[in-house]
């Protein structure tokens, strides 16, 4: 049996579009999970009030404990073998979970990455695995791409989107689930990286498809967002990056920022599409946030750094290659941009 974790806050439409997708046929038995992190938009009583096609157990919680927790709490009353996660603003398509499970036939495979699709603009990719930038930064695989059968090959990835994916579970009680501090962004970079170099596999099954809203939690720019992205692309280097990487992630940042803002310039990419100047200054102030909040959890990565790297199966040199072989070229990190989405939509509630 499969589990399928759905962490919901304040989204009732969206949470129950995603419920709807899973009553199509999956191919495999599974269970659902909805975790809802204290919403008041009425999510938990709608999902308590209606009647499903499959076995579904739902966990309140009085506050918003983040994506990480949230997870690691359906995990932890799920039952199935394999775990997947499914976004609250996701829909899945027919025999997702199917395509998914039949990848862990190969018992070295700890991740499973679905195709995603934009909603908006189901013929436009948003990820097929994921890539990173040498600072911390990561993106999705062809984001952005129209979808003309360049991602039809099933094939190792870096690790796959948090957003609509599969987890093998003895992965998760052997490597530890969600890193907490995260909270939310980034998590599943860090989770998967983590898996990665304790020597678990990641593959990419392009047949298992998704519908994603991008950014509908917080808005592809909003402060909240970018200052979590921020934070956490720092956590995520002090805590699982080889030696000589972590010493030049500075350089690999201001090479980030230097292209983003040579690409805004030239009205590309994310920061391209701001027009008012006040916006400008409140996304660039909401990184420098972030990276404060970063400085204050670097001895708690520090401490967890040495915990992992005493037990990992990949090498410094090893890891190094497996992120300079799936790094996105600082062109294409530049100008990319959130495909149907020139303004964010309001925060949630």
């Amino acid at each position: 049996m499969v589990s399928v974790i759905v962490v919901n806050w304040n989204r009732r439409a969206l949470l129950q579009a995603c419920l709807a997708s899973l009553g199509q046929e999956q191919g495999v038995p599974f269970e659902v999970i909805v975790v809802d992190n204290g919403s008041t938009d009425g999510s938990a009583e709608w999902v308590s009030s209606t009647r499903f096609a499959f076995p579904l157990r739902l966990i309140r919680n009085s506050e918003n404990r983040g994506f990480c927790a949230a997870n690691n709490q359906g995990i932890a009353a799920s039952q199935g073998e394999l775990i997947a996660l499914l976004n609250n603003d996701a829909e899945a398509g027919p025999g997702w979970l199917g395509h998914l499970a039949r990848a862990f036939a190969d018992p070295g495979v700890g991740m499973a990455a679905s195709k995603i699709l934009v909603w908006e603009e189901p013929g436009v990719i948003d990820k097929a695995g994921h890539l990173i930038w040498l600072d911390g930064q990561n993106r999705g695989r062809g984001h952005g791409e129209r979808d003309a059968g360049q991602f039809d090959r099933f094939e190792e990835v870096l690790w796959p989107d948090g957003c609509a994916c599969m987890l093998r579970r003895s992965m998760i009680e052997e490597t530890g689930g969600f890193d907490e501090d995260f909270f939310a962004y980034g998590d599943d970079a860090e989770l998967g990286l983590r898996c990665r170099i304790l020597g678990w596999r990641a593959v990419y099954v392009p047949e298992a498809r998704v519908l994603h809203h991008r950014g509908a939690t917080l808005g592809p720019l909003s402060p909240a967002r970018v200052a979590l992205i921020e934070r956490n692309r720092i956590l995520l280097a002090v805590k699982l990056f080889p030696g000589r990487l972590l010493w030049l992630n500075g350089v690999f940042f201001l090479a980030r920022v230097a292209g983003a803002l040579l690409a805004a310039a030239n009205r590309r990419g994310e920061l391209g599409r701001i027009r008012a100047r006040g916006r400008l200054i409140g996304v660039m102030l909401a990184a420098l946030k972030g990276q404060v909040e970063a400085i204050g959890l670097i001895p708690a990565m520090i401490r967890k750094r040495r915990q992992i790297l005493a037990r990992r199966r990949l090498t410094a040199a090893e890891t190094a290659r497996l992120l300079l072989r799936h790094r996105i070229s600082l062109k294409e990190l530049s100008t990319q941009t959130a495909p149907g989405a020139s303004q964010p939509p309001p925060t949630a509630g």
